[in-house]
């Protein structure tokens, strides 16, 4: 299966796809602000592609609980410097973090391949966009929900995205963990992804170092929940998630190399 982004052909279903975080942020619950320089943020995501990572996100805006907004000029200001760089040194797709329309236009002139997008609305702005550049969209649900909600709003968003001009093969879904849901919600949809995947689009799931692994676990320190995140991948893997955006490609490589081992041979695929 084919995920279309601009004139990047990313293959999904046959393995796991590793999508790796850089922070372009002073203020992130994960990292502290580590990658806050633009010189640190573009060899970070160097060294991240040499660490297995098929894809790049970039993220100039904090998106913890709490965080105050910054605009769309400053988020600008951060990822300009980085992107521009970061074109010539990594050859996998890069995906740009915002909800900011200007920012996601700048960003395709720019280079970029995919928009992430937390906003859980379908602007008209942003579908004009990405219909005019081909962008890849991840389109992610936002709020409260229980799996059925959220494989109705995908359901919706395909429908909404054909009216726009926009091909079901340049989205992927992200069902929003910890985006205004709770503890319960929150694992209900860890524990149930066949629920709401969508066949002919790629799922990417998104808890690296959030407070619904911390308070699984019983860890404090969100840069000490690599085993928890392990276990949460696995079991989504498990069930159909096709993308997995992380901190910390190097260590939970592992851990997808092994779900996605024990997939084949739970489905009955391995010749072994």
């Amino acid at each position: 299966m084919i995920w279309n982004c601009r004139d990047k052909k990313i293959e999904y279903g046959k393995k796991v796809l590793i999508m790796g975080i850089v922070n372009v942020t002073p203020d992130s619950f994960s990292d502290g602000g580590e990658y806050f320089s633009p010189f640190d943020a573009v060899e970070y995501a160097v060294e991240l592609e040499k660490q297995g990572a098929d894809i790049i996100d970039l993220g100039a805006q904090s998106t913890r609980p709490g965080s105050a907004p910054i605009s769309a000029e400053e988020e600008w200001a951060r990822l300009e410097p980085v992107l521009k760089e970061i074109r010539c040194r990594i050859s996998c797709p890069i995906s740009v973090d915002t909800y900011y329309c200007e920012v996601a236009e700048k960003s395709a002139q720019m280079g970029a391949d995919i928009i992430n997008d937390v906003s859980g609305m379908l602007s008209p702005e942003m579908a004009k966009i990405v219909k005019k550049s081909r962008l890849g969209w991840i389109v992610m649900h936002n709020g409260s929900a229980s799996p059925a909600e959220v494989r109705n709003f995908f359901e919706k968003s395909i429908d909404e995205c054909r009216k726009s001009g926009i091909e079901k093969n340049q989205l992927c879904f992200d069902m929003g963990i910890g985006f205004g849901k709770n503890y319960d919600e929150n694992m209900r949809l860890l524990a149930n992804v066949c629920e709401y995947k969508i066949n002919g689009v790629p799922l990417l799931l998104g808890t690296s170092r959030k407070r619904v692994i911390g308070q699984g676990s019983r860890q404090d320190d969100p840069k000490e929940r690599t085993y928890g995140n392990v276990a949460a991948d696995t079991a989504a893997i498990l069930d159909g998630v096709d993308i997995i955006r992380l901190h910390d490609v190097k260590n939970e490589k592992q851990g997808i190399l092994m779900a996605q081992e024990l997939k084949k041979y739970r489905n009955g695929k391995s010749n072994g």
